[in-house]
């Protein structure tokens, strides 16, 4: 069992809005979001695109709710748009998160991604050769330098259709970039679909792991994906990710190397799905119940 002293219980708002598609739960606001994540007994939340950008505002609904910032995502532009106007923008995201009181930075470069593309199939993803790795390693570091200066810490997220997705992309990061300033995210449902094995990354990875991001994969929809070679955010509305516990990821393992090596942070339930058919509040509740079948007390 993972000692419940070790770790927070949070969530990401993307089962209610989807951030990729923000058309799929625009009804739903800000204070609805937040009030059903406190419902749901959570103590932080990741911050979606549709949460408001003035702190004054966020930290007054959150501190009313008894909710933590976590984090919020960034992309990066490191091969594509000059140095300074990644730092720049980098640096106003940081300052956002400080006075949010957030702790990591949830990165990830874009750099020739298709992610947002509709109709790509997301095995048509960027390779980076070597002279790039260097140069895009070479850029993110000093970044993390940065965030550790202002006592925060990069958690750069291995994601579908970007450069730094597989367990071989997963090492060459890894090695590459300065384990005192850059951790990553272990996100289940990423590596699933990617085709990886995610006990095996985790156990590997484990030193360098400050984040984590649990969803399920229904393997049966992902082949379907795959044989219709559909798009990263047409797999989405296909329903390939689900919440812990309602697909094939063997997440008794998981956890079971999480309580053994005492991991200390944040576990984030993010599943992504049309909110429109994967009701928010219901998922949210029964992956919730799922994940503290593993936690103790």
């Amino acid at each position: 069992m993972i000692k419940r002293d070790n770790i927070q219980l949070g969530i990401a708002p993307i089962a209610w809005v989807e951030d990729d598609m923000p058309e799929y739960g625009k009804e739903t606001t800000f204070l609805q979001t937040i009030s059903e994540i406190a419902l749901l007994g959570f103590e932080g939340t990741e911050i979606g695109a549709l949460y408001p950008r003035d702190t004054n505002i966020l930290n007054e609904e959150l501190n009313r709710r008894n909710l933590k910032a976590i984090t919020a995502w960034i992309s990066l532009y490191l091969l594509e748009q000059p140095y300074w106007l990644n730092e720049r923008d980098f640096r106003d995201h940081m300052g956002f998160l400080k006075k949010a009181g957030a702790k990591v930075i949830n990165v990830s470069d874009q750099s020739f991604s298709i992610q947002h593309r509709a109709h790509t199939y997301f095995k048509n993803k960027p390779e980076l050769t070597e002279e790039q790795w260097i140069e895009f390693t070479d850029k993110l570091n000093p970044l993390g330098k940065i965030a550790k200066d202002e006592g925060l810490e990069i958690v750069y997220h291995p994601h579908m259709t970007t450069t730094v997705q597989t367990a071989e992309e997963i090492d060459k990061f890894l090695q590459l970039t300065d384990p005192e300033t850059i951790s990553i995210i272990y996100d289940t449902g990423h590596l699933t679909f990617s085709g990886e094995d995610p006990v095996a990354v985790l156990e590997k990875h484990f030193d360098r792991i400050k984040h984590i991001h649990l969803k399920d994969v229904r393997t049966d929809i992902m082949q379907q994906c795959i044989d219709k070679k559909l798009s990263f955010l047409e797999s989405i509305l296909e329903g390939v990710f689900t919440i812990p516990g309602g697909g094939d990821i063997d997440f008794p393992k998981i956890f079971n190397i999480l309580a053994e090596r005492e991991y200390q942070g944040w576990l984030v339930l993010e599943a992504e799905q049309n909110p429109y058919v994967y009701n928010p509040l219901d998922y949210s509740r029964k992956g919730r119940d799922y994940m503290l079948q593993f936690i103790e007390g």
